[in-house]
């Protein structure tokens, strides 16, 4: 027998695909209940997404995004829009984005660049797990606290800037992690060569490991902005709610309206149009935390090494 023919006789006996054997049945099966367990999983999402389409989506209209809401029980059949709240939710992630982003950045690249893996290190990578873990309410607690209760900004309470200090204690944790791991990714060859060429410290971490880690501390920061969109619960004690659109600069030291405790607020109320206004919010938060979770996997998609 030549080699050709014991290489067809082992194939056919040994490498032949067999839907009757115990193993491949077994497999099969659980393959099965995997794909039964993922389509239980991601059906609450699905039918959620259907419900605030139908119920948030079919009201949609330009009046909506650029009105202010009206006050419950008001004359107007109308309820308004949600203009200012959409406007309130910018301006208070952007504060929170000011504020988390740099911090969040430097602490990184302490962590990645700079610690040695000492017990400072180990205490701020413990507290970063953390305070990541730790409820949103607890954050908007402090701030109302430290912040609004003292009046410790220009002698104002509830204002937007405290609603931005509240989310970017939740954006915080996550922008430090993502920098953390996304420098950690980058090369030693390079960081290597570029201080053996005479580049100091700070010109290597600016011009070389920054850049390629950049996609990956961006994917932080979307998905920490988007937890941070869709709080509620650390705007209530912070930010509060305002029926009015931001006119100056100043609006920031006082009440400022958002989509979430426009939710919030607007589905406890008995009037059907406030009730209706809740949903269409609803559905534009929805749309916003879904781009900026878009956004977070094309980063991620795209980061190279």
């Amino acid at each position: 027998m030549n080699k050709n023919t014991e290489f067809v006789k082992y194939k056919d006996n040994n490498l032949e695909y067999k839907p009757k054997l115990a193993r491949n049945i077994f497999n099969k099966l659980l393959t099965s209940i995997v794909m039964i367990f993922s389509i239980i999983a991601i059906t609450p999402l699905c039918l959620v997404l259907i419900y605030v389409l139908i119920k948030g989506g079919s009201q949609l209209n330009l009046s909506l995004l650029l009105l202010e809401p009206e006050p419950p029980g008001a004359v107007s059949s109308s309820a308004g829009g949600i203009g200012n709240a959409i406007v309130g939710t910018i301006v208070i992630t952007g504060i929170a984005s000011l504020i988390s982003i740099p911090i969040g950045v430097g602490g990184g690249i302490y962590l990645a660049e700079y610690s040695k893996g000492g017990i400072f290190s180990k205490f701020i990578r413990f507290g970063t797990n953390v305070l990541s873990g730790v409820p949103s309410i607890i954050a908007g607690v402090f701030i109302y606290a430290v912040i609004v209760v003292t009046k410790i900004i220009l002698g104002s309470s509830f204002s937007g800037i405290a609603g931005g200090m509240a989310l970017s204690i939740l954006i915080l944790p996550m922008v430090i992690k993502t920098t953390d791991e996304g420098l950690k990714l980058v090369s030693d060859d390079l960081r290597k060569g570029a201080l053996g060429l005479g580049a100091s410290m700070y010109t290597t971490i600016v011009e070389i490991t920054l850049p390629h880690a950049f996609k990956s501390i961006a994917t932080g920061i979307v998905l920490g902005l988007a937890r941070a969109a869709g709080e509620t619960a650390p705007l209530i004690f912070t930010a509060l709610f305002s029926y009015y659109h931001i006119s100056s600069f100043n609006d920031i030291f006082y009440e400022m309206s958002s989509l979430s405790v426009l939710i919030y607020n607007f589905a406890l109320e008995p009037y059907k149009a406030q009730n209706q206004l809740a949903w269409a919010a609803s559905f534009i938060l929805i749309l916003i935390v879904l781009i900026l979770n878009l956004l977070s996997r094309i980063f991620s998609k795209r980061t190279s090494y």
